[in-house]
């Protein structure tokens, strides 16, 4: 199954009917229908319609197809009619333009001084006094149902990309987990002579003040706490479950965006407490490049759906 990212766009036109109807207007024969959809990255989804009057009773019909394919993300549909060639008017009935002269007369028999009306006005007139012509439904879904497709495979295309950066730093992730694991026992190691170290030390400047026995113990609980304190093994375990989790994800495909932004969470706070119990200049490089690698994956992962 296909991971989709949230950000795409798709936009599409049905064509003029191929023989209008006898008598119908040429302006009416040159109608076009437009539409449009994109998307961005959203918590959930967010549907905003910029419909022309004409077309606002479709509204529920668009909102039930995009719901039916579209899980998350904020999601923009445009339409609007459109004439292949803006010059094009037309032709104003020739009852309306007798019943505009009567008016016209009747006016200015009772104000003489009333100006008559200008083409711009009849034109005007005309255009309100004239009912909008119909937009079939089926034609609307159709055009709908395309765009909606086109805008799946943009968002596909775009999740297959990100799927890619996303295994990308995994594998990164995974050689940093590698290289982190044989560090803990070596540092455990030299920490504990160190304290041996220091308990002969201790001993040879105490002069008998402490029996030897009591002194080793002491100086043994304190490396053992400290190796407490340092272990980061349980932190390493979980990093590579939880990469091992987002490449199944990853693979399993479809609605991740949610999982795989709490998964990230989790990494982040496993390399921060990887961070903070380092002994050794080398543990803290692993730890801060991995932030950078994870915060680079939420980034990425916001933009699925």
């Amino acid at each position: 199954m296909a991971v989709y990212s949230m950000t795409g766009y798709a936009s599409a036109q049905s064509g003029p009917p191929a023989e209008p109807a006898d008598g119908e207007p040429r302006a009416v024969r040159e109608r076009r229908l437009g539409m449009e959809m994109r998307s961005v990255n959203s918590r959930f989804l967010d549907l905003s319609f910029r419909l022309p009057d004409e077309l606002r009773s479709f509204e529920p019909l668009l909102r039930s197809l995009v719901t039916a394919k579209v899980k998350r993300g904020k999601v923009e549909v445009r339409a609007a009619i459109e004439g292949q060639d803006s010059a094009l008017l037309p032709d104003p009935p020739t009852r309306l333009l007798q019943r505009l002269s009567a008016v016209q007369d009747s006016v200015q028999s009772w104000l003489p001084e009333a100006a008559p009306l200008s083409v711009a006005e009849v034109l005007r007139l005309c255009g309100a006094a004239t009912p909008p012509v119909d937009t079939p439904a089926d034609t609307v879904a159709r055009l709908a149902e395309s765009v909606l497709n086109a805008l799946l495979v943009a968002r596909a295309q775009e999740g297959e990309r990100l799927v890619d950066m996303l295994r990308g730093h995994l594998r990164l992730l995974r050689g940093l987990t590698e290289q982190a694991g044989p560090l803990v026992p070596q540092l455990v190691e030299q920490q504990r002579q160190r304290f041996m170290d220091r308990w002969r030390e201790a001993m040879g400047l105490a002069e008998g003040s402490a029996t030897p026995e009591a002194a080793q113990d002491r100086a043994l609980s304190e490396a053992t706490a400290f190796a407490i304190r340092i272990d980061v093994a349980e932190e390493v375990t979980r990093l590579e479950s939880h990469l091992t989790e987002i490449e199944r994800l990853l693979s399993k495909g479809g609605e991740v965006g949610k999982r795989l932004d709490f998964l990230i969470q989790e990494l982040h706070r496993e390399a921060n407490t990887l961070g903070s119990k380092s002994s050794a200049l080398e543990l803290t490089r692993i730890s801060v490049d991995m932030k950078v690698l994870i915060e680079q994956m939420r980034e990425q992962v916001q933009n699925l759906e």
